[in-house]
């Protein structure tokens, strides 16, 4: 039976202890959004929602361990005598109608699938959401739907950052009912709870400290931002009172993670994971076609790379979604003394839509970019020395997800197509970064 108010238990739960079918349908229906959109009409680019600060101070971190409760430290020392940590990763999972479910369920069971074929070595610790997990407006009759039940087998932590679908409030929506209050219940809870959400399914709220936040693992911290709920562009900050309702809590959140970092002199890997991606491929304006339905965010990136740039910490890789298909540029800056490379992956095909990397415009045929493809001319008043962008892989027809490898010397991150006949084969494409020199190897 539904839950009519949360429900405290002494430990978290993951899954329901047995794998079960897939359901054929919603449990509710999911009427069609289109007269909505069209009401909104240019709200969707101009209204930015406000947020409450994280738990604690900037500089805190939520350790692995609190995730799994009692069992955290006995999990955190496993990963440690394995000698490396792995995660899985995706965006835009929600599934807005039934005419998607059977995409989104086709990602979760393939993620599931991986988790329970691998070995203990090689088995992922959690999965980290790129946001977009409730479509299309983050109502709380949703979660059932498009979260809970598709990742009912998923026997892990599942972490989020939102994405715009998630937070983004139709006018005269009640404050108990707005989308970043109902995700805030689900993954931001202040102890393991089963929520109403959740229905008769039992996996229990995370406890995540806010929409924003670091998690620090054995062998990697990621920094998690909220990008906000506009469709284009993500927005982390105010922007100098550009978008006046957003705080600049993730300034200074930022400053003091990588502050954290440079004064523990920190060894492992950072990855910073934001939604919105910073570089999403469009062709030239002179070239063919046009770009795909999100764009990059240039004045969200200058705000990254100015903290970065002013605490001489860059991450080792930045990880989004929402543009909804596969995308791994390679950055190359000139950074502190020396030239570095960062990729900057987009995942936001982990079940709701696929859509092509160019579109037809006005005539012009959308004729795709080869893989090594020249892009520096998505780099818009970079505020750190940009030396070249490049889109090195992209997968633009098939849905996925990201396996995430990394020990105490390097970074791999794989993208895996969503329909292989087993596991190893559905990598299409990896990229490895050496956490000491800030150096890309590939496939």
């Amino acid at each position: 039976m539904p839950r009519n108010s949360s429900t405290p238990l002494p430990q978290p739960v993951f899954n329901e202890g047995s794998v079960t079918p897939d359901p054929t349908r919603f449990s509710k229906k999911h009427p069609s959004d289109n007269e909505l959109y069209k009401k909104l009409g240019n709200l969707l680019e101009k209204d930015t929602v406000s947020f409450n600060p994280a738990r604690g101070k900037p500089s805190d971190i939520y350790e692995l361990a609190q995730a799994f409760g009692p069992h955290g430290s006995d999990v955190v020392q496993q990963i440690k005598s394995a000698g490396k940590l792995i995660f899985h990763a995706a965006g835009d999972t929600g599934a807005s109608n039934e005419g998607k479910y059977g995409d989104e369920n086709r990602v979760s069971d393939q993620v599931n699938a991986d988790y329970r074929t691998s070995d203990d070595a090689n088995r992922p610790a959690f999965f980290y959401h790129l946001g977009d997990v409730v479509y299309n407006f983050g109502e709380s009759k949703y979660y059932y739907d498009q979260f809970y039940e598709p990742y009912r087998n998923y026997p892990a932590p599942i972490f989020a950052i939102p994405g715009n679908h998630d937070s983004f409030i139709i006018p005269g929506t009640p404050p108990s009912d707005q989308p970043l209050n109902i995700f805030t219940r689900n993954f931001c809870a202040n102890e393991p709870t089963i929520t109403q959400e959740a229905a008769s399914l039992h996996r229990t709220a995370m406890t995540q400290p806010g929409v924003y936040f670091a998690l620090d693992c054995p062998f990697v911290r990621i920094i998690g931002l909220f990008s906000n709920a506009l469709e284009d562009p993500g927005v982390i900050s105010s922007e100098s009172g550009k978008w006046s309702s957003v705080p600049d809590l993730q300034l200074q959140f930022l400053t003091a993670q990588l502050q954290r970092i440079k004064k523990e002199k920190y060894s492992g890997a950072v990855i910073l994971a934001v939604h919105h991606p910073p570089f999403s491929y469009a062709p030239q304006p002179s070239g063919s076609g046009a770009g795909g339905d999100h764009s990059g965010s240039p004045d969200m990136l200058r705000d990254i790379d100015t903290i970065c740039k002013a605490q001489n910490v860059y991450p080792h890789a930045i990880l989004s979604g929402h543009a909804h298909n596969y995308q791994r540029f390679t950055r190359t800056i000139h950074f502190g003394s020396k030239d570095i490379e960062v990729p900057f992956i987009v995942c936001g095909d982990g079940g709701h839509n696929v859509t092509k990397l160019v579109q037809a415009k006005k005539g012009q045929p959308s004729q795709e970019p080869h893989y090594g493809t020249q892009v520096d001319y998505l780099e818009m008043n970079p505020a750190v020395q940009s030396k070249s962008l490049v889109l090195k892989h992209y997968d633009d027809t098939n849905y996925g997800y990201l396996r995430v490898t990394v020990d105490k010397s390097q970074l791999a991150i794989g993208f895996h197509q969503v329909g292989k006949t087993t596991i190893p084969q559905s990598r299409i494409d990896l990229v490895t970064v050496n956490l000491k020199s800030h150096s890309l190897s590939a496939n």
